[in-house]
């Protein structure tokens, strides 16, 4: 079996926001596949490993409910701010990354805004899983 690495410059979609951004795998990580770190299911750090969508338009985001009241119940994006603090949902329990279980291209991670993010593009490699 073949699985797509997810690391270090993967891109992720939230949907809620508006465009993709990479998945920072901090130099703490030091498996790589190919030459990229790879991905486990506890790189979820707002910021760190999670940068933003630039703006979000989710209305559970209080800071776009508030904006979007006040411009008259027009949908008004703001700053996306990542609200992630559970683990990566996985099914690669047999690869393990560090410890926990790697990021794979069917990975998800909830957002506390209502957002679901996804793996929009793995990266380039392919590694084999016994």
């Amino acid at each position: 079996m073949t699985m797509n690495v997810v690391g270090l410059t993967s891109l992720l979609d939230c949907c809620f926001g508006i465009v993709p951004t990479p998945l920072i795998v901090l130099p703490d990580q030091t498996v790589c596949a190919e030459i990229m770190l790879a991905g486990n299911i506890i790189d979820i750090i707002p910021f760190a490993n999670i940068p933003g969508y630039v703006m979000c338009i989710s209305l559970g985001n209080p800071q776009v409910l508030s904006a979007t009241i006040s411009a008259g119940g027009v949908l008004t994006p703001q700053e996306c701010t990542p609200m992630t603090f559970e683990p990566w949902i996985s099914m690669s329990f047999d690869v393990m990354i560090m410890g926990p279980p790697a990021l794979d291209q069917t990975s998800m991670l909830i957002c506390d805004f209502l957002g679901l993010i996804t793996v929009a593009e793995p990266g380039n490699f392919t590694v084999m899983v016994p």
